[in-house]
């Protein structure tokens, strides 16, 4: 069995990294709702995968593995976060007209933040049938969350979030976001802390919007039911 090694990314793997983060996002529902010419996807996420690194390598943690085939960008929360004025700086620099719209992304995932401390899972990036070490990465840094008594949170699209990837290392999904204009669902996860004793861990079921975030109103869809 190949030996997996977890390893914290530096700049230097930028050029392998990027590319990967950027066929995550192209490939899933999130990508198109985000840059709907096609012809201009590829470049337009992976500028955005590049700033996505910086700022995971500046402000967070960005993991990745020795075969640079996983990439994983965490932030601790130890506070609630505001929205940061040079964030939105670097989207309008590094992406023109489409900032916009990643503005916008960005605004609906901050109006329902956590209200409690936790570690936010930013992306999750992997080639191809690379789930085992998706598992290992993430397993890794988990072993470091439950050692600080740390909430994990993230979320993830897909009509089955119980069948998710996440789902199955101790996340549980809670309602979703629904992204507007015409965008897909996008589920809220929290993995808490152990002893936390609640499984929601401080995580409201369902998402209250904060008032003033979003430039748009959300729209939120019910939660899933709960497994037998």
């Amino acid at each position: 069995m190949t030996r997996i090694v977890v390893c914290r990314a530096s700049e230097g793997d930028f050029d392998v990294l990027s590319p990967l983060v950027a066929e995550s996002l192209s490939a899933g529902p999130v990508g198109g709702w985000l840059v709907p010419d096609a012809t201009e996807r590829p470049e337009v996420l992976r500028r955005y995968a590049r700033l996505l690194l910086s700022w995971g390598l500046e402000h967070g943690q960005v993991d990745t593995t020795g075969d640079r085939s996983v990439v994983a960008v965490w932030h601790r929360r130890l506070e609630v976060p505001v929205p940061a004025a040079a964030w939105m700086y670097d989207l309008h620099q590094a992406l023109g007209r489409y900032a916009s719209r990643f503005a916008l992304w960005h605004a609906y995932l901050d109006a329902v933040v956590p209200q409690v401390p936790h570690a936010y899972l930013a992306h999750l990036a992997a080639r191809p049938g690379r789930d085992d070490t998706v598992r290992a990465l993430l397993a890794a840094r988990h072993r470091v969350f439950d050692a600080e008594g740390l909430s994990a949170y993230a979320e993830v699209s897909g009509g089955r979030p119980r069948e998710s990837l996440l789902a199955g290392l101790g996340y549980e999904p809670r309602s979703p976001i629904l992204l507007e204009p015409g965008g897909p669902a996008l589920w809220r996860m929290w993995r808490p802390a152990p002893g936390s004793g609640r499984s929601c861990g401080g995580l409201p079921p369902r998402a209250r919007l904060r008032r003033g975030v979003t430039p748009l109103r959300g729209r939120l869809i019910p939660a899933p039911p709960r497994s037998p």
